[in-house]
């Protein structure tokens, strides 16, 4: 099991033999079976698995989109077990930003409509912080450029971008990724990774869930799930560097 020097840091995401059962006709499908581990902040962990491992169950776990059936989860120190979902719902709006493989953005809708869409939750926040808060992370990702454009008018790594904009704008507790450069060409996909490298160089906390090994590689520490348990969790003493990954690849077409 992991062994690492992060004892002094914050723990953001905390599992504590968290199983999750599903009945399922006359069956009961036990998808994860005692999970435990600790992330502190400033991580940058990519969990892998096989389809049937229970990275997608687990997934949903962390997210607080689904609760365990037994053990405890807690979110940057608040217990999320036992929670109404009305709760939980605030607290993923206010503790996780995630990052879909599919980018989820809102057609024919600008880069800042996208980006304001998590702050509009928060009747705390005038329309004007929204505005200047979304303009401020998108100029994060290097869309400072295309604050105007809509969704159908970018590439997929644009919408990306955009769709980490949306994740960060709300300084949330833990960036969570669900296979985030799945749908990207391998270019596209090295520039999306040096974009998250420079977001975890920063301190940001990263949770990069992918069926991909080579993500591993630019990520610090590696979890690997099977059969709804833990396979292996270690720490990357040897990350490789994503610009200079892509800085290696042949030029494209369009170069």
């Amino acid at each position: 099991m992991v062994t690492n020097n992060n004892e002094d840091r914050k723990v953001v995401i905390e599992l504590q033999d968290v199983h999750r059962d599903f009945i399922v006709g006359d069956e009961t499908v036990h998808a994860l079976r005692g999970v435990s581990f600790k992330i502190h902040e400033g991580e940058f962990v990519t969990i892998m698995g096989k389809s049937g491992s229970g990275k997608s169950t687990l997934l949903n776990q962390l997210g607080c989109l689904d609760t365990p059936s037994n053990g405890e989860y807690y979110l940057d120190g608040i217990s999320v077990r036992r929670m109404k979902k009305s709760e939980r719902a605030v607290l993923r709006n206010r503790k996780i930003g995630f990052v879909f493989q599919n980018y989820n953005l809102l057609p024919k809708t600008t880069s800042i409509e996208n980006v304001e869409l998590p702050l509009m939750y928060n009747p705390g926040i005038s329309a004007r912080v929204r505005r200047e808060r979304a303009i401020r992370a998108l100029e994060a990702v290097g869309l400072g450029d295309r604050l105007y454009h809509k969704s159908n008018q970018m590439s997929g790594g644009q919408m990306q971008r955009v769709a980490i904009a949306r994740a960060l704008v709300n300084n949330p507790a833990v960036l969570l990724a669900d296979e985030a450069t799945g749908n990207l060409d391998t270019r596209t996909s090295f520039e999306i990774l040096v974009l998250f490298q420079k977001l975890h160089a920063e301190g940001r906390t990263i949770i990069f869930v992918t069926h991909n090994p080579d993500i591993a590689n630019y990520s610090s520490r590696n979890i690997v799930l099977r059969d709804g348990k833990i396979r292996s969790d270690e720490m990357n003493d040897n990350i490789l560097s994503a610009a200079k990954s892509l800085a290696e690849l042949p030029p494209s077409r369009d170069d």
